[in-house]
């Protein structure tokens, strides 16, 4: 397995540092939040850009791709029914994707709970319909770039749209493009109805990322989810992508948190 953590488990502190930290610890990528670098992605300059993925590859791992695509921002909505949002949120996807390729990344974890939920008086379909018309206006970008997005199914405490593998994999049919793909996580996938070693079996044509958390918001490991069945559905589906652990419960520390994570993870498999 290949393994990556997402860099808003270590707030505060300086990139390079985050990137020597997480080399250190065993792993060899690295997932960022975009608002852990700017309000907005077009305001880190190329620059910087080019930066931040020296910084990576001085320390030996991989900026992998970028998460929590609209999280503290404001203006984008991916199911408005209103045409010019869908279009501004749109051209911002494609915004990031340029800047994923420029930290040297290839793929898009599109969550962001906050801006997908069904607005009033929206009904599913009508926001399956706005949703593939938000993404259809990216393709060339991804196309250009080679960065896929993935899109990531979310239980329904945190959202009431997109809740199943099943209801993702819907939009990335209709949608036909390679560079739209299926994202699993672990604390997603146990709000479902089937078992996660089922989800991961029955998805394996569109996976392409995968995040490792507990149930209980905190790292693998921290919790009572049982890895050692997921890691073997994984392997059995030649799942060859990364596992980035990705929690929202940052205690006790950012070190723990990563050295634990890993050392359990590879104990699993």
């Amino acid at each position: 397995m290949k393994y990556a953590i997402c860099n808003e488990t270590f707030e505060g502190w300086d990139h390079a540092r985050v990137c020597a930290t997480v080399a250190e610890l065993g792993y060899a990528g690295l997932e960022v939040a975009p608002f852990t670098l700017a309000p907005l992605i077009t305001d880190v300059s190329a620059a910087r850009r080019a930066e931040l993925r020296r910084d990576a590859e001085k320390a030996g791992i991989a900026i992998i791709g970028t998460h929590w695509l609209l999280a503290k921002t404001t203006g984008f909505y991916l199911t408005t029914p209103d045409a010019a949002v869908r279009a501004r949120t749109g051209d911002y996807f494609a915004a990031l994707a340029q800047a994923t390729a420029d930290l040297g990344g290839n793929l898009m974890v599109l969550g962001s709970p906050l801006q997908r939920n069904l607005l009033p008086d929206v009904t599913e379909a009508q926001a399956d319909d706005h949703a593939c018309d938000t993404l259809a206006r990216c393709l060339p970008t991804l196309e250009k770039t080679g960065v896929t997005i993935c899109l990531e199914p979310l239980g329904p405490t945190e959202t009431n749209y997109m809740n199943t593998a099943a209801h993702a994999v819907r939009l990335i049919e209709r949608l036909n493009h390679p560079r739209i793909q299926l994202h699993l996580d672990v604390k997603a996938m146990s709000s479902e109805a089937e078992s996660i070693p089922v989800l991961i079996a029955a998805n394996k044509a569109h996976t392409f990322h995968f995040h490792a958390n507990d149930p209980n918001r905190r790292g693998p490991g921290f919790g009572d989810m049982d890895f050692k069945p997921i890691f073997r559905a994984l392997r059995n589906t030649n799942y060859s992508g990364w596992v980035s652990v990705e929690v929202f419960d940052y205690s006790p520390d950012p070190v723990t948190i990563a050295r634990e994570s890993i050392r359990y993870m590879k104990e699993c498999q």
